[in-house]
């Protein structure tokens, strides 16, 4: 694949020796939202299915039977994986594709694509980084018992962990439970934003015990059967007030306590935060002895998912944000000056365990024009990321690696495929994959730091 010139070079601020010489760089995707093949070898139907054919559900009303066909075109995905000089990658198993009803019988074929998806990636030198629940539950398990709302299945759950961590273990990177659970709780059982479409706060909450014990358990019983690094993935977008006033401070360091704190706290403090439980009286959730302890189980490593900040103002409307740095196509604020923020206030509050970017990238509105994609903010928004982290690492952040957010271009949840993620352009049409701009900066990014390792020894 022949290199395409950009306008934006990497600038003399972010240099990739900034970075440790094992430090990892990836990219990201989720099973929904570029495997395709919904009923493919016995997959069985996720929430995801059900939410998409729902009329008004999806922004463009599409759904996530092909995406962006990757059952079939995996081994092509790594190929440009490859090309682009990944050390690692992240992807999700789908539990409907390897237990179609969440409970009972495992679907052998399922399991097959992610033995010839990892076999493939091992092939070509790149670590796999599993998550095991990147939102789409089998859609047996709403019907049968609502789902996460049900304290039933945090063992059935721990059951799914056991056995990818059986089968596949030995093979994979780190694994981690969970992907943003405060987005399965708050988006999709209180706003109704996303699966399955719920709106309910004091279910929410509970959805987010049942997701916390669920993790814990699951840590549990994928120690009894692997050595692979245990983690977790939690999304933050930190809240600052709109306004220099008391009333705005307070109201964002409870939107704080709801977003961050809420699973920080009990992972690694063992407790909710008593503002929060207080704020939200006879929602809070109902917990059982040992709880919080099963909770707060050792893990090995913390996934941060990050893309913007939250400017949070009891006055209505909100006072807009600044957007110095300008807006994502989501309409998200650029502030990676918040991310290096917020990983100092991580390491000082919390000291988790070494650190991994898990998701960070940008929608931005991209245009294929002949033979590839001018996306010049993208490659400004992954300089300054970077250069975030960096600045992080300096200020005592255990970050050990960088997952871009997206490989390609795929579903993105409610706004279907109207905004495009990927250092990979997708034609959703013919499947054709061009790489961005964007990605040959990001190989040029990585083939320097592996420059600058190798003379470092």
């Amino acid at each position: 694949m022949s290199s395409r010139p950009t306008t934006a070079s990497i600038t003399p601020a972010l240099a990739p020796g900034m970075f440790a010489p094992d430090f990892t760089w990836g990219a990201a995707t989720s099973a929904a939202q570029i495997e395709g093949g919904a009923t493919h070898d016995g997959r069985g139907a996720s929430i995801w299915d059900r939410f998409c054919a729902e009329p008004g559900r999806i922004i463009d009303g599409s759904n996530t039977e092909v995406a962006c066909d990757h059952v079939h075109r995996y081994r092509d995905d790594v190929a440009l994986m490859r090309w682009l000089g990944l050390k690692a990658y992240r992807f999700s198993f789908a539990w409907p594709r390897v237990q179609p009803l969440g409970q009972g019988a495992w679907n052998e074929a399922g399991f097959g694509f992610y033995d010839r998806l990892i076999d493939e990636l091992l092939a070509a030198g790149i670590q796999p980084h599993a998550t095991l629940y990147h939102w789409d539950l089998p859609a047996a398990l709403q019907d049968d018992m609502l789902g996460w709302q049900s304290r039933q299945i945090v063992p059935l759950f721990a059951d799914y962990a056991a056995e990818v961590a059986r089968r596949f273990g030995d093979r994979l990177a780190t694994i981690a439970t969970l992907n943003e659970p405060w987005c399965v709780a708050t988006l999709g059982h209180e706003t109704a934003q996303f699966a399955p479409g719920i709106t309910s706060r004091k279910a929410a909450m509970q959805v987010s015990h049942h997701l916390l014990l669920a993790h814990g358990q699951a840590i549990d019983a994928m120690r009894a059967e692997c050595q692979a690094p245990l983690g977790i993935v939690l999304n933050h977008t930190p809240s600052f007030p709109a306004r220099p006033t008391e009333a705005d401070r307070l109201a964002a360091r409870m939107d704080d306590g709801l977003n961050v704190r809420w699973y920080m706290d009990p992972l690694f403090m063992g407790s909710y935060p008593a503002d929060v439980l207080a704020h939200l009286g006879a929602d809070a959730p109902q917990t059982e002895p040992g709880d919080l302890a099963q909770i707060a189980r050792r893990i090995d490593f913390l996934g941060i998912n990050f893309y913007t900040r939250s400017l949070i103002s009891t006055q209505h409307p909100a006072p807009p944000a600044p957007g110095a740095q300008g807006f994502t196509d989501m309409g998200w604020e650029v502030v990676p000056e918040v991310l290096t923020q917020h990983l100092a206030r991580l390491a000082r509050e919390y000291a988790p365990p070494p650190i991994f970017i898990t998701e960070n990238g940008m929608a931005n509105a991209d245009v294929l024009e002949g033979s590839g994609v001018a996306d010049g903010p993208r490659i400004d928004y992954l300089r300054t990321h970077l250069l975030a982290v960096a600045r992080a690492i300096e200020l005592g952040a255990d970050v050990r690696g960088y997952f871009y957010w997206s490989l390609l271009d795929n579903f993105e949840w409610n706004s279907g495929y109207a905004k495009r993620f990927g250092l990979i352009h997708v034609d959703y049409t013919t499947q054709k994959r061009t790489p961005k701009d964007s990605a040959h900066w990001y190989r040029e990014f990585i083939r320097q730091h592996a420059q600058a390792r190798a003379a470092a020894v």
